[in-house]
């Protein structure tokens, strides 16, 4: 009896953990993993227009379009020169900022809000705000005018710089974000570090290049990692802003698959999902590279 006891006892003490986490994986199931599963299937499928009518298997039908749509290439573009023009000012400027307001002086909690205030903004009322500045008579124009620069400049609706108006948004909407996490990482560095550095004669910024950077990788990867994939699923600033325009110069793969599969000129769910899956392949991809670089990171730190 007191085997038997014991043995139901390990059973159960094995069990209680997926229990807790049943109704998360169901919720998960039903609102993630099914859906997922389904639109790669209709990636296979053609499904459109008359949704009253069942998929229709095609194949590789879909993907062949893929290979041949120009709009989808130069979206693809786009949503690269995205992340190339993004994520290295979020990885590396916030850190500053972290550095500068980790600091116990006078009203540095109003610095540290003053900071964050973007980020808690709902991106619909940003990107309107946004726009408004950017108009020809907006305030970041009439500013330009009054030191001299050009007159009326067309920030959204010049294809040369459409795009890079709205990485601007992103970056201010995001600095505040990855600061609290840079911010956490430095506050958990133990002070004796600096002052032993201090010692040795390393002051100043040099103490950061000796202790911060080194300590900080971790959050440097992970910063990385989401702001990688927080660039590639960009979506919310170019609808706002520009919807893909001018001449599909600021259109991003996000934008591309809504347009595809939920535009009233398409409503190609099929061709939608199959834009979706590339995307997350080249998510995934991303992912394994930052994660690959973060262990190899970590393993020269142990050695």
């Amino acid at each position: 009896m007191k085997f038997l006891y014991k043995h139901k006892a390990q059973i159960s003490k094995q069990i209680t953990p997926y229990l807790f986490l049943l109704p998360a994986l169901i919720v998960l199931g039903l609102t993630v993993f099914y859906p997922a599963l389904q639109a790669f299937s209709l990636s296979f499928t053609r499904y459109e227009f008359d949704i009253t009518q069942p998929p229709q298997w095609v194949g590789l039908e879909n993907f062949q379009k893929l290979l041949k749509d120009k709009v989808f290439w130069q979206t693809l573009q786009n949503t690269l020169l995205y992340l190339i023009g993004v994520v290295p000012i979020l990885v590396i400027l916030p850190l500053v900022f972290a550095i500068l307001v980790n600091r116990k002086i006078r009203a540095i909690n109003w610095f540290r809000l003053s900071f964050y205030t973007p980020v808690v903004i709902s991106m619909v009322v940003a990107g309107i705000a946004w726009k408004a500045l950017y108009t020809s008579n907006g305030l970041i124009n009439q500013f330009l005018e009054q030191i001299g620069f050009a007159e009326g400049i067309p920030w959204l609706t010049s294809p040369q710089l459409a795009l890079w108006s709205v990485m601007a948004v992103t970056i201010w909407k995001g600095l505040g974000y990855y600061m609290v996490i840079y911010l956490a990482g430095l506050q958990s560095i133990p002070a004796e570090l600096y002052e032993a550095a201090a010692l040795d004669g390393s002051d100043g910024w040099a103490k950061h290049q000796d202790i911060t950077l080194p300590l900080m990788k971790p959050y440097l990867f992970l910063v990385a990692v989401i702001s990688s994939i927080s660039a590639t699923k960009v979506f919310e600033e170019v609808f706002i802003m520009t919807r893909g325009g001018p001449l599909n110069s600021s259109k991003t793969v996000v934008y591309y698959v809504y347009e595809q599969a939920f535009n009233p000129q398409y409503l190609d769910y099929s061709y939608g999902c199959t834009i979706g899956l590339v995307l997350f392949l080249v998510i995934l991809g991303l992912s394994l590279l930052n994660l690959r670089l973060s262990n190899s990171a970590t393993q020269k730190n142990w050695l």
